[in-house]
């Protein structure tokens, strides 16, 4: 699978996301796109958003940036995933973009319920 990850630009994701994808088995069976990487900063989200199976949103912290990214991956039809770390009151709004949330404790039981939910979404 092909997958956009998203995230507020505030939130630790070198260290809470990127690394922690790239340590799991996660990478060897998927292509993740990590849009903060040095590589990737200058490609436009709605030139790419189309070719993606998934996006998922780290949404932990709200961004607006973040939102125009999910809003165009709604209306590309792409489906999201919000993953937000446990006791985080999340943005509303996500609701009209998916019905797909998933809160975690720490960062192991993320990537556990990452691959579980990738898993079961190939089937």
């Amino acid at each position: 699978m092909k997958i956009y990850i998203s995230h507020s630009s505030k939130y630790d994701y070198e260290n809470k996301i990127y690394n922690l994808i790239k340590k799991s088995d996660l990478i060897e069976e998927n292509i993740f796109f990590f849009p903060h990487e040095d590589n990737n900063i200058k490609i436009r989200t709605e030139d790419i958003i189309r070719d993606f199976d998934m996006v998922i949103a780290e949404v932990s912290l709200p961004a607006t940036g973040q939102g125009i990214e999910l809003g165009i991956a709604y209306c590309a039809k792409v489906p999201i995933l919000c993953i937000y770390e446990k006791n985080i009151k999340i943005s509303s709004s996500l609701k009209f973009i998916t019905n797909q949330f998933l809160e975690y404790d720490d960062t192991k039981d993320m990537i556990d319920k990452l691959k579980n939910y990738i898993g079961n979404f190939k089937k």
